[in-house]
């Protein structure tokens, strides 16, 4: 949080997954993942073994900074909330209360609504007598400048991966997914994700057949999960005759362990194996486009000064 004059005490609220960030963190984590739920270990194994390969997660260290930016940005306080590790949400919110904050605009770091995430991220907003009135935003999934942002990131990978490459390639848009029984209640999650993608592919001026979707990060869990995966979808585009694939992701907004480990290593492993090269977009991080995305969103849910 930064401290600046705030006469209206309002306040913002980023609310994110959290992400341990060393491979020993990992099985506490995990437990706050699944409610106090054990994990069978040889899952607990697996992800441990991605977060040693990947060295640390960011996730923290980038929400802080877009933090930061973003009460620059504004001028007022910007608190950051985890769902799952430290800062917890729960914390968050005391110490919310205890800086007098007496209006919070709470925006999810997942521009896509799904009650596996923004719903859940909503549930953990109760804090008994609270101070202060929320304004929770469902979804941001087409807001312009988070589609400038996206779209800035892609032109940029995918020039230069055609010219290394001297040849076309698709663009692959990625989401993380979710359990299939999710979508067939009703969530609006895989909509909004390919509405993201499509107004992204538009602003970036990709013909129709230069991209394509796929999910990614499916679960260990049982049941079957939303596809196609992005396996399936590059065997596709190999025998296409391409050989070559470009990933945007478009749920994430900053780098975390979907990406360098779902992308950069277990994807990258996977084209090699088709005798297909990859590259991705840069993870938006600290772009200017996505702080302005934020901050037009609290602006237009901000209360004004009696």
């Amino acid at each position: 949080m930064t401290s600046l004059s705030n006469p209206t005490k309002n306040a913002v609220l980023l609310l994110a997954h959290g992400s341990p960030e060393s491979a020993d963190e990992v099985p506490e984590f995990l437990l706050q993942v699944t409610g106090g739920r054990r994990l069978p270990p040889s899952v607990i194994e697996e992800v441990e073994r991605r977060y040693r390969l990947i060295g640390v997660s960011p996730l923290t260290c980038w929400t802080l900074e877009q933090r930061d930016l973003l009460a620059r940005e504004l001028g007022m306080p910007v608190y950051v909330g985890m769902r799952n590790w430290k800062p917890f949400t729960a914390d968050t919110l005391r110490a919310m209360a205890a800086d007098g904050i007496r209006h919070v605009v709470a925006v999810c770091l997942a521009p896509q609504n799904s009650r596996t995430s923004v719903g859940l991220y909503r549930s953990g907003l109760a804090l008994e007598g609270a101070p202060f009135t929320v304004e929770f935003v469902e979804s941001w999934h087409d807001q312009p400048f988070l589609i400038q942002a996206f779209a800035e990131k892609l032109r940029a990978g995918w020039q230069f991966a055609e010219a290394e490459s001297d040849a076309r390639i698709p663009v692959i848009f990625t989401a993380h997914s979710v359990p299939q029984r999710t979508i067939t209640e009703g969530d609006p999650y895989e909509v909004q994700a390919k509405e993201t993608a499509d107004l992204v592919a538009r602003e970036a001026k990709l013909n129709a057949d230069d991209w394509v979707f796929a999910f990614q990060s499916q679960g260990m869990s049982g049941g079957p999960w939303l596809g196609p995966t992005v396996e399936d979808t590059m065997r596709q585009l190999k025998a296409q005759g391409h050989r070559g694939v470009f990933i945007q992701p478009v749920g994430f907004l900053c780098d975390h362990v979907e990406i360098l480990y779902d992308i950069d290593i277990a994807f990258k492993q996977f084209a090699e194996k088709e005798q297909m090269k990859l590259w991705r977009a840069q993870s938006l991080n600290d772009s200017p486009l996505l702080i302005k995305a934020l901050a037009e969103i609290t602006r237009s849910r901000l209360r004004p000064a009696a």
